[in-house]
């Protein structure tokens, strides 16, 4: 397996989101009002230039493992925040939400098992930093 290839298939998912965050910061906005996001403008434009520069940071191995780290403290808080499926009083809500609360915790599991193996100096390609964090 190519670990370039997958860095770069993992890092999509969270350039492009944090691109909507910050071109459709209008409506994300809106959907944090709803969802009780404290200064939901702040935050949604916060967490999208976070998650660009986590997603480009493990799609080029530039400190990739901080940038995991990143996608995952997002991921995890978005499930918990955004997609609280339970907190639906509709049965098309529970719906909606479940599967996005779902995908965040997998793509946070999968963003702490890159932080570990970087950690760990396990050889994922190219990269033009040494790993921000060591676990020898």
């Amino acid at each position: 397996m190519n670990w370039r290839v997958g860095r770069i298939l993992f890092a999509i998912v969270f350039v492009s989101s944090g691109m909507m965050h910050i071109t459709k910061l209008k409506a994300m906005t809106e959907y944090a009002k709803y969802k009780k996001v404290p200064a939901p403008k702040f935050f949604v434009a916060l967490t999208g230039v976070a998650i660009v520069l986590g997603g480009l940071s493990v799609a080029l191995g530039v400190y990739a493992d901080l940038g995991a780290l990143i996608l995952a403290l997002f991921s995890v808080t978005a499930a918990f925040k955004m997609h609280n499926f339970w907190a639906e009083t509709t049965p098309q809500g529970k719906m909606t939400e479940s599967p996005s609360f779902f995908k965040d915790l997998a793509l946070s599991g999968a963003a702490l098992i890159l932080f570990v193996l970087i950690g760990r100096h396990t050889d994922f390609g190219w990269h033009i930093t040494s790993p921000f964090f060591d676990f020898k």
